[in-house]
């Protein structure tokens, strides 16, 4: 490939650049910065056949905004650093904060029920000393329940503030070589603990983001249908496969799976997003739309199923690839896509 190929992947690159680092200085509403990701991208589309720049200009536009919303929706590495640590000694404090990341109500026993899930910290408070710490907990909630004629047990959702006494203690790893790394897989959870549901002060006010709250909203819907629909043995299926809940999948289940080499049939990944690519598309072909129309709805929707499964990488990279190939085919570049 000659100079001339490889100028555009340059303009490319640095108008990514140029987007993650405004993400990183000027925050904006992530909802904001999706729009106008995707209205450059559809007035990109709508250029492409009449003014070949204006398309080029307008296309480096939807990189830079795709760039700054990255930015603006990946999770910290760490929040708030290790600060919460000096507390986690096996002492009792009192810890204010919001959840972050609600979890599902499991059960965990004959009457014993447990909800586990993430709160960033705001104040950690000990004897008569109360300190501002900004942290990330992972924290679970246990709860007996009771006959029919009780009040239902409680449940936290995203962005309701709590106060809590629990004792903290850090993650750790076994030594054993090759051992699942714990640490590693809470990256932004400093601190584990758990606490009775009984003992848990409910604050007034909301801390958190609009958009992720209807989000959870949605997937929680969802996890609601699933469970009203089938079987709780085979709704946890249903939902690790569909939305990549793993949470009503048991421990002998899970080993079942994977020493049987087909676990990852539970995990939400590319071949999900393959098969919704597929039959939005058939489906739309057999309306007699147009190859532009099907592009971007196929797209709108691998991205809305990966804002909703909330899994990370693995749906976000096939989303990419999807979205290239079906741009790279608009392009009529069905035999050399790259």
């Amino acid at each position: 490939m000659g100079s001339g190929g490889r100028q555009p992947l340059l303009w490319a690159a640095l108008a990514l650049a140029g987007g993650i680092l405004t993400g990183v200085y000027l925050w904006r509403p992530p909802m904001w910065w999706m729009v106008t990701t995707v209205s450059f991208i559809l007035f990109a589309i709508l250029l492409l056949h009449r003014r070949g720049r204006a398309a080029k200009l307008v296309g480096l536009c939807a990189i830079f905004a795709g760039g700054a919303l990255v930015v603006q929706v990946r999770l910290p590495e760490n929040l708030g650093g290790l600060d919460v640590l000096q507390f986690a000694e096996g002492r009792e404090v009192t810890v204010t904060g919001h959840v972050i990341r609600e979890g599902t109500l499991v059960q965990e026993g004959e009457n014993e029920v447990r909800q586990q899930m993430d709160v960033e910290t705001e104040q950690v408070m000990w004897m008569d000393q109360t300190v501002g710490v900004v942290s990330g907990l992972r924290v679970s909630f246990y709860a007996k329940r009771g006959e029919d004629h009780d009040p239902p047990v409680r449940i936290f959702r995203y962005g309701e503030r709590l106060r809590f006494p629990v004792k903290l203690h850090p993650p750790r790893n076994f030594r054993n070589s090759g051992a699942f790394d714990h640490q590693q897989y809470l990256a932004g959870i400093v601190a584990l603990g758990s606490v009775k549901t009984e003992r848990v002060e409910l604050l007034a006010g909301f801390s958190g983001n609009r958009a992720e709250l209807w989000r959870t909203r949605i997937h929680r819907s969802i996890i609601e249908k699933v469970h009203s629909l089938w079987s709780p043995a085979q709704a946890g299926l249903v939902d690790a496969m569909v939305i990549g809940e793993d949470a009503f999948i048991s421990r002998d289940l899970r080993v079942d799976f994977q020493r049987s080499g087909t676990y990852h049939v539970l995990v939400v990944s590319g071949m999900n997003v393959g098969i919704l690519a597929f039959v939005t598309c058939w489906v739309l072909r057999r309306l007699r739309v147009s190859d532009l129309v099907a592009s971007v709805v196929t797209v709108l929707l691998a991205v809305a199923y990966a804002l909703l499964t909330d899994v990370g990488a693995p749906i976000w990279r096939a989303t990419l690839m999807l979205a290239l190939y079906l741009g790279a085919r608009l392009l009529y570049r069905e035999k050399s896509m790259l």
